[in-house]
């Protein structure tokens, strides 16, 4: 499953290269490859429902999410990046679903920003490797969920009315989603924060 939505970047290539050309905007020091250009009050947000297994991928800027992209310099700084630590650990109160008794199976958050051990990577991100570019820096936070469904069949709609408001600096979240119904994109705001499957 993991491998599907990993692949749904490579599905929607076309489009990105209309986005690239649309804002042509070079970050060659970006944490993650997304759909985009780095962009922030932007996020992405990739969905795949196959089986009862459901995955949900976010990729935002870390200024949309803890206020800043510099390493925590201060109380203040780590204090925040803890609050959006604890609640991006919360994905169900994040991403509401209608239904479907979807309980979570796995998570994993990564980010430069989350350097002092407490989240899960893939890989190390050596922290003295980009202190001297603190001040150009593009951090991002990676989350990754995946949830087992007993009804996926009774999954009709993901809401994002919580993830908008835990974190008001996220203005538009470009969600891309894989169903039942087959492959769909959405650009959701506060004013429209919910998609069906």
């Amino acid at each position: 499953m993991r491998r599907l939505l990993l692949a749904l970047p490579f599905a929607l290539l076309p489009l990105a290269a209309v986005a690239e050309d649309a804002h042509d905007h070079d970050h060659d020091h970006a944490e993650h490859a997304s759909l985009g250009a780095h962009e922030h009050g932007v996020a992405q947000l990739n969905v795949a429902l196959d089986g009862n297994t459901l995955e949900i991928e976010l990729e935002s800027p870390a200024m949309n999410l803890v206020g800043f992209e510099h390493a925590p310099s201060s109380d203040a700084d780590k204090a925040a990046i803890s609050q959006a630590r604890d609640q991006l650990n919360k994905p169900l109160v994040l991403f509401s679903l209608n239904s479907g008794e979807c309980s979570l199976s796995s998570s994993e958050l990564e980010s430069p920003l989350f350097a002092d051990g407490h989240a899960e990577a893939e890989h190390e991100h050596a922290a003295d490797e980009h202190e001297h570019e603190h001040e150009h820096e593009h951090s991002e936070i990676h989350a990754h969920y995946s949830f087992t469904c007993k009804q996926p069949q009774a999954l009709q709609q993901l809401d994002l009315a919580q993830l908008f408001k835990q974190f008001p600096a996220t203005h538009k979240i470009q969600l891309q989603l894989i169903g039942p119904t087959g492959q769909q994109g959405a650009e959701l705001s506060p004013a429209q924060s919910s998609a069906t499957f």
